[in-house]
């Protein structure tokens, strides 16, 4: 894609962006996403602005405002944008106390009241490594159990050019020492001598959907077993993140587990929901 309304050069050095200009696009963002960038945070918002403005073309910051936050005229472009300024770290079993407490708890007292399907809702999977891990702890469950529920996990995130990479589904060799070995040596399979991927079975588990987690309501995600939101909620306002967990809760089956990463909220209380007691989790149970 190109656009064509102002021109810049190879290594033309852009204006720099003030105060004013930061607010403007930190406030854009937030609106359309939920995601907060903080002011200590202006020069990577800058730079990821600056470089795509590069590359379509753009010597003025007006300008190429006016184009991103023109609907559906800059819906494509945005979209873009929107992949430069997310962030996607992640890992494979980046908190095993989290996957613990579904395997060795919840997942047991599931099957022990009688459940026979279970879908899961992988909240913010960046480039696919925590969907993965959580098909893997729940595929490795059933399989030790020796029965259980059949089961599916959506995987959702805002950036296009995440869940590319995550449905490609190919992770360099080097990373394989982030799954441990009970799981790698049945879950991993490699694909030349650089890179490996889940194994047919588990893709066949695993959809991807671009879901923005402030329209969450009005996605075709219903009556869910588990919703895994980890890291996601740091990106949010504080007084917004109440208003997400009210929705995530609502989603919930009864007896449903809701986990988020440990320290991002506190103090919070729901109705509808019990706060599960194991070390080093932060995990809510929908009540019966």
């Amino acid at each position: 894609m190109a656009v064509a309304i102002g021109s810049t050069t190879p290594g033309m050095a852009l204006p720099g962006m003030d105060a004013e200009l930061f607010a403007r696009w930190a406030q854009l963002l937030e609106q359309r996403t939920g995601v907060v960038v903080a002011p200590a945070r202006m020069a990577f918002l800058a730079g990821a602005v600056r470089s795509r403005m590069r590359e379509t073309g753009f010597a003025d910051y007006e300008a190429y405002f006016r184009l991103v936050s023109a609907g559906a005229a800059g819906a494509v472009e945005w979209a873009t944008l929107v992949d430069r300024l997310t962030v996607h770290e992640t890992r494979f079993f980046r908190h095993p106390p989290s996957l613990d407490l579904i395997a060795r708890r919840w997942l047991p007292e599931r099957i022990a009241a009688g459940q026979e399907r279970l879908h899961a809702w992988s909240v913010g999977c960046a480039s696919g490594e925590e969907a993965w891990s959580l098909a893997m702890v729940i595929d490795h469950a059933l399989a030790t159990l020796g029965h259980g529920p059949t089961y599916g996990i959506t995987a959702s995130d805002v950036s296009h050019a995440a869940l590319a990479a995550a449905r490609s589904a190919q992770y360099p060799a080097a990373r394989l020492a982030e799954i441990p070995l009970e799981y790698r040596s049945v879950y991993a399979e490699m694909m030349n001598g650089d890179a490996f991927a889940p194994i047919e079975r588990l893709r066949r588990r695993v959809g991807f959907a671009r879901v923005n987690l402030l329209h969450a309501a009005a996605a075709p995600l219903k009556r869910l077993d588990l919703i895994y939101c980890q890291n996601v909620l740091i990106y949010f306002a504080r007084e917004r993140r109440r208003e997400l967990l009210d929705g995530l809760a609502g989603l919930l089956e009864p007896g449903g587990l809701l986990v988020l990463g440990a320290g991002e909220v506190t103090s919070f209380s729901h109705p509808a929901l019990t706060r599960v007691a194991a070390p080093g989790t932060l995990a809510y149970l929908r009540n019966r």
